[in-house]
């Protein structure tokens, strides 16, 4: 415990500590200099701007967590619980929307409901009764409707699914015996027992509502519609020179979030006993009699609007001389693919893509699984103020979490041979997801009861065979969930990697970011394509993985 609450407090909290007491410095903070004030907090809560945006965030995150929460419970019930046609498939493709870039989804729909050049209101104004736009993606509901189609609804299928499969079916059997209805049993039995999941997911949401970023840049800034991670971005960014001080003491605001958030989460998971996973488990399905095609319909419609559509439209839009410009003279050109696959730069991202997201995918599973254990499994003192430690770190904005790991790096003797190598990349992507994976892997840990493990320990097995011959088959499914996850997370890094990489270990994400921020009239076709080579890299590992994690843990029949 000594050493796991060091390495971590070193890389994850000694950050997060700097930036806290950068906030008050109004010296140089780049030169090392120190004079501590309020002067920056003055500063940055005087613009009537802040308390603004602050209140957009909150209305923006209600609105899309109200509406995707229970559509997302509903799914993961169907495609877990259910025998719905082709769940594997379906729950695959959750997947693929979750490994679609915020960037690449938003230009999509931007593509489609654009009140001026949209794909949708072009066609419907050949309408004779049509005389304007339709759709206008450039408001607080396109924002809301973007997040709908972006990660928002689709991570917390995958999250709860897996959860939802390893419910004990003698659970709701026992409902149905003493009279219980399939709905009533649902709400008096198989959701009560999901909270932990449920609870997990949830705070993973609410701790990363002021981290949206993309979505609200691309689609609020024309109408003048900013968040709270759009103004620290002004002045990390956009200010000549940056304003650090008035970005840090923004961003520790959120460190207040945190401190409410963690004696919540404890309270939540430890008024109840949420085993559902022990020595006499039996899967099952609930069968939906005349509504399972109901089911499937629905599910398949939510599919194809998170992934199909988006995809198909940016990659028609890549063609295109200038996406959307159907008058354009040519209107289709191979040019925008000439131009990435001509940059010797875009191959040298790829390959530090690669090393990044595989090496993350590899590590993370094992090593986040076996500190979940710890949390779970283990009495042992200090287990409070690790699971603080990665509760505290989230709410940090990526790129001040990159700033604050940066200036450590160059303050700490030793370690400034870091700086621009593919190690301190590797050290951010894996802590980057380190908060999901440790709760899924808790909440998993809680559904399943101690004696599987007391028996392994009778039988003569030591703590390692026991993990892997025990734990590791029953979790295989979250294993490779989180593997799949901690590689999208990888592949998708801007902001926490932006300050730490050089030009030699540029990756795809910000290679695509640097072409999306250029002034050339192709820039968003030119990143729309990279974004298409992340899917597609993200995909296929997916699909490698999907296969190995379907043949491994318990199966319902």
């Amino acid at each position: 415990m000594a050493v796991l609450i060091l390495f971590f407090g070193f890389y994850i909290i000694y950050p997060v500590v700097l930036i806290f007491i950068q906030s008050f410095n109004i010296a140089g903070i780049i030169e090392g200099t120190y004079e501590f004030s309020l002067n920056n907090w003055r500063a940055a809560f005087s613009e009537p701007d802040v308390f603004e945006s602050l209140r957009n965030t909150i209305v923006v995150f209600a609105a899309y967590t109200t509406i995707s929460f229970p559509v997302a419970v509903l799914i993961s019930w169907l495609l877990a619980r259910t025998p719905i046609r082709f769940s594997r498939g379906l729950e695959f493709m959750f997947w693929v929307s979750f490994m679609l870039p915020a960037l690449t989804t938003t230009i999509g729909w931007s593509l489609l409901l654009d009140p001026y050049f949209g794909f949708f209101n072009v066609w419907l104004k050949e309408l004779p009764f049509i005389t304007g736009p339709v759709f206008n993606i450039y408001s607080v509901e396109g924002i809301v409707f973007a997040h709908l189609m972006g990660n928002a609804m689709s991570q917390k299928v995958m999250l709860l699914t897996p959860a939802f499969r390893n419910m004990n079916a003698t659970l709701e059997e026992a409902g149905r015996v003493s009279g219980a209805g399939k709905i009533r049993t649902m709400m008096r039995v198989t959701l009560p027992v999901m909270v932990p999941a449920m609870v997990v997911v949830f705070l993973l949401n609410l701790v990363r509502m002021f981290n949206t970023f993309e979505i609200e840049q691309i689609l609020g800034t024309p109408i003048r519609f900013f968040v709270y991670s759009t103004q620290i971005y002004d002045y990390v960014r956009e200010m000549e020179p940056p304003e650090y001080g008035q970005a840090t003491a923004l961003a520790s605001i959120t460190l207040v979030i945190i401190l409410m958030i963690i004696p919540l989460q404890r309270w939540l998971l430890s008024r109840r006993q949420y085993t559902t996973v022990t020595g006499d488990y039996k899967p099952g399905l609930v069968h939906l009699g005349a509504y399972q095609p109901v089911a499937f319909v629905f599910v398949v419609t939510i599919v194809a609007l998170l992934t199909v559509v988006p995809v198909l439209t940016l990659l028609g839009g890549s063609f295109m001389t200038r996406a959307g410009f159907f008058q354009a003279i040519p209107p289709y050109t191979l040019v925008h693919w000439q131009t990435v696959l001509a940059d010797p730069i875009f191959f040298r991202a790829l390959k530090t893509t690669l090393i990044l997201s595989i090496t993350t995918a590899l590590l993370s599973p094992l090593l986040f699984s076996m500190i979940a254990y710890i949390l779970v499994r283990r009495s042992w003192p200090g287990k409070l103020i690790l699971d603080s430690i990665f509760w505290g770190s989230a709410g940090i904005p990526g790129i001040l979490s990159g700033l604050g790991l940066l200036w450590v790096i160059t303050a700490t003797p030793g370690l400034n041979w870091l700086y621009g190598t593919i190690w301190i990349l590797i050290i951010v992507v894996i802590l980057q997801g380190k908060l999901t994976s440790i709760q899924m892997f808790k909440s998993v840990f809680l559904q399943m009861g101690e004696d599987m493990e007391e028996a392994a320990r009778i039988a003569g097995a030591g703590w390692l065979r026991t993990y892997f011959k025990i734990w590791l088959p029953l979790i295989a499914p979250t294993l490779v969930l989180m593997g799949i996850l901690n590689f999208v997370i990888a592949a998708g890094s801007t902001g926490s990697v932006i300050l730490l990489a050089s030009r030699e270990t540029v990756t795809l994400s910000l290679l695509a970011l640097e072409y999306v921020t250029t002034s050339t009239g192709s820039a968003r076709e030119v990143a729309g394509i990279i974004s298409l080579f992340i899917v597609a890299m993200t995909a296929g590992l997916a699909l490698i993985a999907r296969w190995v994690g379907f043949h491994a843990g318990v199966k319902n029949r």
